[in-house]
């Protein structure tokens, strides 16, 4: 009897590879699902191709609209297939809508539900991924929490599922692919110079979809004397034509969305980085590079508290102040990467041996 493994989305893609990898390495079974929540190649398809992963078992096509209408189409779709297939075990990555419309279409129909990446909190419950991972958290029989904060968050919310602390599998993959960073032409093709630039991403809906804050965000990100390479989200795309902004002759300098090791590529020649994912924060922290997180909060406070991640929001003032402080202090928080908290790089291997065992009980 094989097991599932339900995503939709660029990071779900990034950090399953290496669970689906290592499944296949150690015998078990265990089928993709897609849900087409990223549909477009750029965000989706290329991460399959880049990172080696097989094909999904079937995709569900849901494509973009609500979060009401993702996660009710995405139970509906997927009810054929959990039927059909009785799989003994459904594994959900993260807190998008694909992993909260698999673990609740899962438990409903009586299959256990493993959360990866279980116990992340920022304590904003306007954020749609707070919502989703708490729910998560508290219906899944089994738990993989990344970090010993995670662990903690998940034991004083009593959660009734089992917790294991196994660390995160981002950095398995981060550490497999940062050398194909030295094959890889992205930095000299924009003709960028080492530790001269900096890396924007931002797609949050609280960010992007009032033109305000989108413009004051950018306001303040213009007045670096830096190149900021901004590879652009679609939804971002859209915002930006709707509200009227244009980068032309301007430091920042937009560019199509770009694969996985294009990215690690960037990260490794930056010299700062400014998001509002929760992915690249933790990659930016692997690759040594300040971050200022583009939110009010963040889930992942262990880089903030050494020092190297520094929360502003979409604030232009606190934006402007944190970029002028890193540069003034840059050398002094490059020497505060000392401890990584998100375990040794083996959690994928980990993680499949819990998952076997718990299905062959």
């Amino acid at each position: 009897m094989s097991s599932f493994i339900i995503l939709g989305t660029r990071p779900q893609i990034i950090k399953s590879v290496p669970i689906i990898q290592e499944a296949l390495k150690q015998g078990f079974p265990l089928k993709i699902i897609h849900t087409g929540q990223h549909y477009d190649r750029a965000l989706s398809r290329i991460f399959f191709e880049e990172l080696s992963s097989p094909e999904p078992f079937a995709n569900l096509g849901v494509g973009s609209g609500s979060h009401i209408f993702q996660t009710a189409e995405i139970m509906l779709r997927l009810e054929k297939y959990l039927l059909n297939e009785k799989p003994s075990l459904v594994l959900v990555p993260g807190d998008t809508n694909s992993a909260l419309a698999g673990a609740l279409a899962s438990v409903k129909l009586g299959f256990p539900v493993a959360h990866l990446e279980s116990g992340a909190r920022c304590y904003d419950m306007q954020m749609a991924e707070e919502i989703n991972r708490r729910l998560i958290d508290h219906c899944s029989k089994v738990l993989f929490a990344p970090t010993g904060k995670c662990k903690e968050n998940l034991e004083s919310e009593s959660v009734l599922g089992e917790v294991n602390m196994l660390g995160d599998t981002m950095l398995d993959i981060f550490l497999k692919f940062r050398k194909e960073t030295d094959k890889c032409s992205i930095v000299s093709e924009l003709e960028l110079r080492d530790k001269d630039f900096a890396v924007l991403t931002t797609h949050r809906a609280e960010n992007v979809d009032d033109p305000i804050k989108l413009r004051g965000m950018l306001s303040a990100i213009q007045k670096t004397d830096m190149d900021v390479v901004f590879p652009i989200h679609p939804r971002t795309q859209n915002r930006l034509k709707q509200a009227g902004i244009v980068l032309r002759n301007s430091n920042i300098r937009p560019i199509n969305p770009v694969g996985y090791i294009e990215m690690l590529s960037l990260l490794k020649y930056s010299k700062i980085v400014l998001t509002d994912s929760g992915g690249l924060q933790k990659e930016a922290f692997w690759s040594k590079v300040p971050c200022i997180t583009l939110r009010e909060t963040t889930e992942w406070n262990e880089p903030v508290e050494m020092g190297v991640t520094f929360i502003t929001g979409t604030d232009p003032r606190q934006i402007t102040k944190k970029l002028e402080y890193i540069t003034e202090n840059y050398y002094e928080i490059k020497a505060a990467f000392k401890t990584n908290p998100f375990g040794d790089g083996r959690a994928s291997e980990k993680i499949v041996k819990v998952l076997k065992q718990k299905v062959l009980k």
